[in-house]
């Protein structure tokens, strides 16, 4: 099975670059290339892409803001010579952060986990499908089974993230985002920007804070009503 790719960059050089890589990666096959992000989202419209190489710095509208505008975005990996942008970048939940001149090697490893993720997505709703009450998640070169019941919390780090499960800590490059929408949303919730908990291994609510039995995990000023409610639902008791 082949990644569908679209290459965005307002420079020439770049996207030949880009394409020669592509082509000589077995699992990823380009289809479409754009030299700037109003072009890249007429063309989404249209078609369904599983990876996007985006620019950053581009004129009239910069990779980061064209990505903020996609409601469903598919996997996307940042290609910059500006390292500044690699923090934002990674608070978008992009896969991959590649700063120009890029080499083959640097390139192969950020596909591979592009390849990963989209693998573990695909089984993941699969799974779905025929109500499962567990998921597999690529650690190094394994595929861990991981129940729902046994999760206490998903903490993500940069561009991997680390499952909490009972007996047991696993890291994988997978994104949290990625991860929330293929968790059952009954079950988990998201309570930072980099947490996602398990709603049955709740302890307590202390003010900004979540009790786990061993652990606080930080609940977002935004997100605090939401959550509260989400916890409390109709099992608080009051006078």
């Amino acid at each position: 099975m082949k990644l569908t790719c679209l290459i965005i960059d307002d420079e020439p050089v770049a996207r030949k670059g880009l394409e020669e890589y592509v082509m000589e990666i077995d699992f990823l096959q380009l289809v479409a290339q754009c030299e700037n992000p109003l072009k890249a989202a007429s063309y989404l419209k249209e078609q369904s892409i599983d990876l996007i190489f985006l620019d950053i710095h581009m004129p009239k509208v910069s990779g980061i803001d064209f990505l903020k505008t996609l409601r469903n975005p598919p996997l996307v990996i940042f290609t910059t010579a500006y390292s500044e942008y690699a923090l934002e970048g990674y608070s978008l939940d992009v896969i991959d952060y590649l700063m120009k001149p890029i080499t083959f090697d640097r390139f192969l490893k950020a596909t591979q986990k592009a390849y990963e993720v989209h693998q573990m997505k695909r089984l993941a709703a699969e799974q779905k499908e025929v109500h499962s009450d567990y998921f597999f998640v690529k650690c190094d070169s394994k595929y861990e089974k991981v129940n729902f019941n046994e999760v206490k919390y998903i903490e993500a780090l940069q561009n991997y993230v680390v499952i909490h499960a009972r007996g047991k800590k696993l890291i994988t490059y997978l994104t949290l985002s990625g991860l929330e929408n293929q968790l059952p949303k009954e079950q988990f919730l998201k309570v930072h920007k980099s947490f996602l908990v398990s709603i049955a291994s709740i302890k307590a609510i202390d003010g900004n804070e979540i009790l786990m039995e061993d652990v606080r995990i930080p609940i977002s000023r935004n997100l605090k009503e939401s959550v509260v409610n989400r916890i409390l639902g109709n099992n608080l008791f009051k006078r």
